[in-house]
């Protein structure tokens, strides 16, 4: 299936220390110089509610989708998987996609392990991109994440959550609850304070999960971050691809220099 007008997308299963994922590749327009793209899923999904946003992307540099073990098509490990240990996987999973550092990219628990990557793996990650980042330490309760999660599902685009619920049931409550307790434990605003990556955090203007007071914080947080906002809700890279993608171009391009807190609307 062409992608973006590229190369057909290929599924790939790879293995790593102890267990397996599957990374959903296309290459890209093959210039040297092209971005590598590589975007994390949060908790309970797959690869498919990225697939919009890879589609965009794929017109500009390599892109590779990411099913972390237990979710989506990657088996489940034996044990419970840390946020520490997910990194890990990261870490040596993108050397086996590009040879030179990528664009980052995570959505919701995403963004943690996408964070926590870039502390323990700083080589590996150019550019960190965090779309709808949790969890506000505020909000950090699982009462108060069902509400919000509830508030955003009921205006959600229906093609966006018929995705999620199939992801959904295809994680499984047992293991989504395991996932659930590290997400709420984790502190992704400190996690920032160690990333050397210019950061761009992302969130749709609508979003009742990653509220923008938390989204001002966060990119305050990283050395070199910033903050844009864009129409939409907590998917706002499903329900506003085009835009979502070309604010993570734009953050590929940037200069690696001191920035000012930019929130743009």
């Amino acid at each position: 299936m062409p992608v973006g007008g590229c190369t057909a997308v290929r599924e790939l299963r790879l293995p790593l220390t102890g267990v397996t994922v599957t990374v959903r590749s296309t290459a890209g327009p093959g210039t040297t110089d092209a971005p590598v793209f590589v975007l994390v899923h949060g908790i309970g999904m797959s690869h498919r509610y990225l697939d919009r946003l890879h589609e965009e992307l794929a017109a500009t540099g390599a892109v590779h989708s990411v099913d972390l073990p237990g979710f989506g098509r990657s088996p489940k490990p034996p044990h419970g998987v840390s946020i520490a240990q997910y990194a890990d996987y990261l870490g040596e999973l993108l050397p086996m996609l590009s040879p030179s550092p990528v664009v980052l990219v995570g959505h919701s628990m995403g963004a943690q392990f996408v964070t926590e990557t870039a502390v323990r793996h700083p080589a590996v990650v150019a550019r960190l991109v965090l779309i709808g980042g949790v969890t506000d330490p505020a909000r950090a309760s699982v009462l108060r994440q069902a509400l919000d999660l509830g508030r955003d599902t009921v205006k959600e685009p229906f093609a966006g959550m018929m995705i999620v619920l199939r992801d959904y049931l295809r994680c499984g409550p047992r293991w989504y609850v395991a996932t659930l307790r590290p997400m709420l434990a984790y502190r992704t605003d400190l996690g920032l304070r160690d990333v050397v990556a210019p950061t761009l955090v992302i969130r749709g203007q609508d979003d009742p999960v990653s509220r923008h007071d938390w989204g001002v914080h966060l990119a305050a947080q990283a050395p070199l971050g910033r903050l844009l906002e864009l129409p939409g809700r907590h998917l706002v890279q499903f329900s506003a691809a085009t835009a979502t993608a070309a604010g993570i171009r734009e953050h590929a391009g940037r200069p690696a220099t001191p920035l000012d807190e930019a929130v743009a609307t």
